[in-house]
């Protein structure tokens, strides 16, 4: 059930911040027959660093751009998750900085790291509290549709579960160890087996490719157990966060493009490695568009710059 004091508090959010900054935001080129949306992660800094300016320029690309969803691939809450439906986190990490009226689409959200230090459940009970806040499940699918008849398999998963790290640390992660990590991975690859979409997106927190000084063993599990999977499945794009920075890998014989999208909030240094194409220590989000000729994807920075588009075709 709906809660009417966190509608009406939406309601005055979006009438006090309604007025928009001069923004000066290069709108990426797509087909008008297109289905788009926004990936953002990494976000919840409580308003800090980047995360304001940044959710103004996602609210001008979605009044703009005819945006349908925001794919929130992890980490909306930092440092330590969520407590339950009524943390006050609700409010300062989400409801009142992503709070332009275009902005009140579906968000389709997976778990992060970070949502995993708290109370996961809370996470996908929020669905019931929040019109736009859709988090049905740990991981689910969902198909979108070009209107030129362009259909594309979306994969959300959690992927904090598919790593040792995690799993190990009941006293940090305490949620992680409880989910059956075989399962998931066996649902990922029966979704994309059985898919007849021309397009298989999966978007998940965590990479499988990038450069970072995070720990190395969490890229080498999901090489290990979702790689073969993404591959052998022709998945055209995986999407994720986690490093604060954009990074789009192509590996010779891969038919996947890994892409990291930066932070919404906080972003890092990064640089070039094997099989990179491009990457920027620049916060921001993509924008992804969907129609039957290709999937285009754009990196947007903090101040509303194209930095990098690709096209993916088949």
């Amino acid at each position: 059930m709906k809660r009417t004091f966190f509608s009406i508090l939406i309601i005055f959010a979006t009438i006090i911040s309604f007025a928009q900054d001069n923004l000066s935001v290069t709108l990426p080129k797509v087909s008008k027959s297109a289905v788009n949306f926004i990936v953002a992660n990494d976000l919840g800094r409580n308003g800090y660093y980047e995360q304001k300016p940044i959710a103004k320029i996602m609210g001008y690309v979605a009044e703009n751009m005819d945006i349908e969803m925001v794919a929130a691939a992890g980490d909306v809450h930092h440092f330590e998750g969520v407590a339950s439906i009524a943390d006050p986190l609700w409010m300062t990490n989400y409801e009142l900085i992503y709070d332009h009226p275009e902005l009140m689409i579906d968000w389709n959200v997976v778990c992060g790291n970070h949502e995993y230090r708290g109370n996961t459940q809370a996470v996908l009970d929020y669905t019931h509290v929040s019109r736009r806040w859709n988090a049905p499940a740990k991981y689910y699918t969902k198909v979108i549709t070009s209107k030129d008849g362009g259909s594309c398999r979306l994969v959300f998963i959690d992927t904090t579960p598919l790593m040792d790290k995690y799993r190990n640390d009941t006293v940090t992660y305490p949620d992680a160890y409880k989910q059956d990590a075989t399962v998931q991975l066996q649902w990922i690859d029966s979704v994309l087996l059985h898919s007849s979409e021309k397009w298989k997106i999966v978007i998940g927190h965590h990479p499988l490719y990038a450069e970072t000084k995070k720990d190395e063993e969490e890229r080498i599990d999901m090489q290990t157990r979702l790689a073969p999977i993404l591959e052998k499945n022709g998945v055209n794009v995986y999407f994720c966060g986690h490093i604060h920075n954009f990074q789009h890998i192509r590996h010779a014989g891969s038919s996947v493009n890994y892409v990291v999208n930066s932070a919404g909030s906080l972003s890092r240094p990064v640089k070039s490695v094997e099989g990179t194409v491009f990457c920027s220590s620049d916060p921001g989000f993509t924008i992804c568009s969907v129609d039957n000729k290709a999937i285009k994807f754009f990196f947007i920075n903090h101040k509303g710059e194209e930095i990098h588009n690709y096209t993916v075709v088949k």
